[in-house]
């Protein structure tokens, strides 16, 4: 059995709760929609506000590409084999330059036979999106082969790793490293925010990674510095995403942003795509905490 019971029984009984309370918050819903009118591109959305259980769901069950959120998936993955004592935190690992791969991260830039550890890598995977990083914790992890499984009993039938992956070559040319769902990467940070992937004690550690966030530029950059949040955001020419999860004052919410065929395929802080995401979230948090309003400050260049 791959996922601890307790983990499974958290899982039914937050399907069974949202499903039966959910109610979508027309008021958050029309500000959106208004704002999202004209993008030149394909969007998705999907807000929860965990306590009042409100919902906004625009195309919410549309596949996306993931980019780099599918390093989520490839934690998950990672701390399924902690969990069964195949891979621990300390465990030492010898960086070889045959890894370096471009795009974004730092362990690229290691000497070749540089000493690291296991914990090591999950922090530049998800601190600074690192893909020579991520490319290692996916095979550590089992490749999509394992992950993939460990997803649909999470009950994210189309939340899938594709990369490397057999019998999803064709898949793979389609939506790239991996696909979701604003939905399911929502729904995937709310069940690790309860303690429900793989079990408490590994979701915990895993929300403690997710917190550390290197590029705080879009969504982030929208919302009160003092507020935790978990993130993580994904990037390829024609696509943007990103899955925030917020520790607001009045209570806990989750949005997932994913475009897809969009014509700005720059890669500047300009981009379409991203400003749209930072309007979005800048919405969210003030129809949320009318209380706690926030404008955010110019960037610092």
């Amino acid at each position: 059995m791959t996922l601890r019971f307790n983990s499974i029984i958290a899982l039914i009984l937050l399907t069974i709760t949202t499903a039966q309370a959910q109610k979508v918050d027309h008021k958050l819903e029309q500000k959106i929609k208004q704002e999202i009118v004209g993008f030149r591109g394909d969007i998705g959305i999907y807000v929860h506000q965990l306590k009042s259980n409100k919902i906004v769901a625009i195309n919410a069950d549309t596949i996306f590409p993931t980019a780099s959120i599918v390093k989520v998936p490839i934690l998950v993955g990672v701390f399924q084999k902690i969990a069964q004592g195949e891979l621990k935190l300390e465990q030492p690992f010898s960086y070889s330059d045959k890894r370096a791969y471009g795009g974004s991260g730092l362990m690229q830039f290691y000497k070749d036979s540089a000493q690291t550890d296991l914990s090591t890598m999950i922090s530049l995977m998800l601190t600074y999106s690192d893909n020579v990083t991520s490319i290692w914790l996916q095979e550590l992890a089992g490749g999509g082969a394992a992950i993939n499984p460990l997803m649909d009993q999470l009950g994210l039938i189309h939340t899938k790793v594709n990369s490397k992956t057999a019998g999803r070559e064709k898949i793979w040319e389609e939506y790239g490293w991996g696909q979701t769902t604003p939905q399911e990467m929502a729904k995937l940070f709310t069940l690790i925010r309860n303690g429900a992937v793989v079990d408490a004690r590994h979701s915990d550690k895993m929300y403690r990674y997710l917190k550390n966030q290197f590029y705080n530029g879009r969504s982030l950059s929208q919302l009160p510095a003092w507020v935790n949040t978990i993130a993580k955001t994904g990037s390829v020419d024609r696509a943007r995403g990103e899955v925030v999860l917020v520790n607001a004052p009045s209570g806990d919410y989750v949005f997932c942003i994913l475009t897809k065929n969009n014509q700005d395929a720059s890669w500047t802080d300009k981009n379409e795509s991203e400003e749209l995401t930072r309007k979005l979230s800048s919405i969210i948090w003030n129809h949320f905490e009318p209380k706690h309003p926030f404008q955010s400050f110019k960037p610092i260049n």
